[in-house]
């Protein structure tokens, strides 16, 4: 074989070794409940769950437990899934704005169960666009 062909051949076996690497780094999106069941079975790795947070009857967020002066590096908030299950969310490395995290529709927690309770190590918000087309009305 020529040495360029054998070159080519290295190239394409690296490009293959780092995707299929790049792949098991990979986390799913699941309920808590799935969350739970693969905790349970031993799995070991990170999950993305999405949820939104916790609202009374008038729409107030409720159920953060947040005290910088305390311990700024604990944030513990309840949590409702897609499934509508309601679970506890620990974080030992809380958003560096907590108006952004009341303010946020939507809630992608990156982390593990560990008992009844969902330790995130990573939290990712989705907050209301500015961008979203508003229907406007000219007057006459």
């Amino acid at each position: 074989m020529k040495k360029s062909h054998i070159f080519i051949l290295l190239v394409i076996a690296a490009a293959i070794g780092i995707v299929v690497s790049s792949a098991g780094d990979a986390s799913q999106y699941v309920t808590y409940k799935e969350a739970q069941a693969l905790a349970q079975s031993g799995e070991d790795e990170k999950v993305h769950v999405v949820g939104e947070l916790t609202k009374n009857g008038q729409g107030e967020i409720v159920g953060i437990q947040y005290e910088p002066l305390k311990d700024a590096n604990f944030l513990a908030f309840t949590l409702v899934d897609e499934s509508k299950q309601t679970f506890r969310v620990v974080c030992y490395n809380p958003p560096p704005s907590m108006q952004d995290f009341k303010k946020s529709e939507k809630i992608v927690i990156i982390g593990k169960c560990k008992g009844q309770e969902f330790v995130a190590s990573e939290i990712l918000m989705k907050c209301p666009s500015k961008y979203e087309e508003k229907q406007i009305t000219a007057q006459k």
